[in-house]
């Protein structure tokens, strides 16, 4: 049964998935983006998809005490309406891409 609050929201992580993978998605021609270290607090208003070329990150999800941790190699998803705290450990460069 779910809980009186929807269901619970959750970051996925996918470890060093293979090239084929990465091409089916296309990723390479996804836009780029890459930040410093520092805490970011982050609320998805589309779902958010992806592929970490360096870095590393600590997502705190709000509200729930879980903590993910993923970094280069790993592509991640976000669901829509998630509102998480990105801790990055290791200044970041990653491919990604909301959806419409």
């Amino acid at each position: 049964m779910a809980a009186a609050a929807g269901p619970s929201l959750s970051i996925t992580v996918e470890k060093n998935p293979p090239e084929a993978r990465l091409l089916q998605l296309g990723i390479k021609s996804w836009p780029k983006w890459g930040c410093p270290p520092g805490k970011f607090p982050l609320k998805f208003d589309a779902r958010l998809t992806c592929y970490l070329l360096k870095g590393r990150v600590r997502a705190s999800v709000k509200g729930t005490g879980r903590c993910v941790e993923f970094g280069a190699g790993d592509l991640v998803v976000f669901p829509k309406g998630l509102s998480c705290t990105w801790d990055v450990v290791v200044g970041i460069d990653k491919h990604y891409n909301f959806d419409s």
